[in-house]
């Protein structure tokens, strides 16, 4: 590993200053299960390394009933999956805060440097995606908001710019009878990069689905938001042939590579069992929330 400077800002000016004043030279850590893995492969270079862990409000957990869920950029898997209020009104991100590494790797990583990493097989951005999660992101000319959908541009890129942090993830409250899953597929059943995976959210009223959203892992270049299968849903019936209509079009969607975890014609198969099942899943947990 490459020799560089390292310092840890309490506060968002503090570490505004560091990279604008190291530029495309600096790199940021907050559980650093990607980034110091890179450095150490010579996958990424940096002369300076800003460690954000202690800045208040890239850690923080807020709930509000009305205005939905924040999670500070740098909080580790561990305290979201271990939080009441994640749990009861989001099942869908205890699903990937509980299955990102191991145990050891959900004490430090978090789902803001899983999205910064912008990897297409990153398992925590098909769910936010489909819960409509947006970030706040703040830099030299100020503050933005970027939907997530929007935020990977390519394998390991995305939109931030010199001297942008992401700070936080913002969730809208969940709506009555809405429910969503995430489910990956692994080679073996320990830590292991998906061969695909589908993120999907529903809303439910008598008997039909109101809306619906459906995303992917592994398949594309960047995590595949599939708004074409969650459109089909939208005003049809909650029922075996609906789902599987809307799996259907995930599959085609896809647009995979072949490489050592799978072909294409195989990780396609797998993206519309993944969403089948996924379906089914949130719409059991529509049926039973409030």
């Amino acid at each position: 590993m490459q020799w560089f400077d390292y310092a840890r800002p309490r506060t968002l000016d503090e570490a505004a200053k560091l990279l604008a004043e190291h530029g495309e030279k600096v790199r940021i850590l907050a559980g650093g299960t990607d980034i110091l893995v890179q450095l150490r492969a010579g996958a990424r270079a940096a002369e300076m390394v800003v460690d954000v862990k202690e800045i208040p409000e890239l850690n923080e957990i807020r709930w509000d009933v009305a205005a939905g869920l924040t999670l500070g950029a740098a909080v580790p898997c561990y305290r979201i999956y271990g939080n009441a209020d994640v749990k009861r009104h989001y099942p869908g991100i205890i699903d990937v805060a509980s299955l990102i590494g191991g145990t050891q790797i959900q004490g430090r990583a978090s789902l803001g440097g899983n999205l910064c990493n912008s990897a297409p097989s990153a398992d925590s951005i098909p769910v936010m995606i489909v819960l409509d999660a947006t970030c706040r992101i703040i830099g030299p000319s100020g503050e933005r908001t970027v939907a997530v959908e929007d935020f990977c541009t390519a394998p390991g890129r995305n939109i931030l710019q010199a001297g942008e942090i992401l700070v936080s993830i913002h969730f809208p409250a969940p709506k009555p009878n809405s429910g969503a899953h995430y489910m990956r597929f692994i080679p073996r059943n320990e830590m292991d990069i998906a061969v695909a995976g589908a993120g999907v959210a529903v809303v439910l009223e008598n008997g039909n689905f109101v809306s619906a959203r459906v995303a992917l892992a592994s398949v594309a270049p960047t995590p595949l938001f599939v708004k074409e299968a969650g459109e089909a849903l939208a005003g049809q019936p909650v029922n075996d042939e609906s789902i599987a209509r809307a799996a259907a079009i995930a599959k085609q969607a896809a647009k995979p590579i072949d490489d050592m975890r799978g072909t294409v014609r195989y990780r396609k198969h797998l993206c519309e069992v993944l969403t089948r099942r996924a379906l089914q899943v949130a719409v059991q947990r529509a049926k039973g929330s409030n």
